[in-house]
């Protein structure tokens, strides 16, 4: 997936179904609200908890599609490249984590 390309289809959508972004603080509400439904669909579904007859039709992927909607709403209202940061990020992790993970012993199968 491109990042950018993701968030230029954000702001297209929002520009001609929208009236405009919602404020800052607005998305972070929506951008908790969004990753509590996708933990909702986890901890049932995949976890202890049982799942609701009102739930067991509720998509993980639409939930996430979600969370991925919003982020990328504050990404654009903020004026944050995030594939730019996400690039970044992804070289930090590597030369941080590059032998942490495999020598781990928790993680052994």
């Amino acid at each position: 997936m491109n990042i950018k390309k993701a968030q230029k289809q954000v702001d297209d959508w929002i520009n001609l179904h929208g009236v405009r972004y919602f404020d800052e603080l607005t998305n972070m509400a929506q951008l908790t609200e969004e990753v509590g439904e996708v933990a909702s669909i986890i901890a049932r579904r995949y976890g202890e908890q049982s799942e609701k007859i009102t739930d067991k039709n509720k998509d993980l992927g639409e939930e996430l599609a979600d969370v991925l909607f919003v982020l990328l709403c504050i990404a654009n209202q903020t004026g944050i490249n995030l594939q730019s940061s996400f690039d970044l990020k992804l070289k930090i992790k590597t030369k941080r984590d590059k032998k942490r993970h495999k020598n781990n012993p928790k993680l052994k199968i």
